[in-house]
């Protein structure tokens, strides 16, 4: 059934700007049948593993990762950009193609003894998720793996993440 899924992803040329192919996923959001299919089978691959905590990067991975927690029965923990976060929190910056940007999560969100899902609705260069993996480890908790609806294989991000990877929907 993910060849269904993957008919409603969108490409959409030069976005967000030229030669880009950007990977839309709002068309499969508006389906609530396919939307609950590809909740349902990124949660089901983590069943039984033990997760405690669901990491949602912002913004689209909180579509995911809200949904993904309650059914692991795990609780769930927003990675924003700086400034976005009312507590104190702890912060990773990491390199973009051109500078740097940041991440960061409440400083009182993980424990030790959290096991984490990582959780976004893309994985490219994988650098993203892999500061969110700093985090994370910043925090003392344990990186269970990495949960994507897309993975763009081509651009080979999963090398960067060390942990377990899952994602629903390939493009080599």
């Amino acid at each position: 059934m993910t060849e269904n899924l993957q008919g409603l992803i969108r490409d959409v040329p030069d976005f967000p700007r030229a030669g880009i192919v950007f990977k839309d996923i709002t068309p499969l959001l508006l389906d609530a049948s396919a939307f609950a299919r590809a909740v349902s089978k990124m949660a089901g691959a983590w069943t039984g593993v033990g997760i405690s905590k669901v990491v949602a990067i912002e913004s689209r991975g909180f579509l995911f990762g809200g949904p993904i927690a309650v059914r692991l029965g795990a609780g769930l923990v927003p990675v924003r950009k700086p400034g976005k976060l009312p507590s104190a929190t702890g912060r990773v910056e990491y390199a973009l193609e051109y500078g740097t940007d940041a991440l960061e999560m409440h400083s009182d969100a993980l424990g030790t003894d959290d096991q984490v899902l990582i959780v976004d609705d893309v994985l490219a260069t994988g650098g993203t998720a892999q500061a969110a993996g700093d985090l994370v480890k910043q925090h003392g908790a344990k990186v269970a793996g990495f949960s994507f609806l897309v993975e763009l294989a081509f651009l080979d991000g999963r090398r960067r993440l060390g942990e377990r990877v899952e994602a629903l929907l390939r493009y080599a």
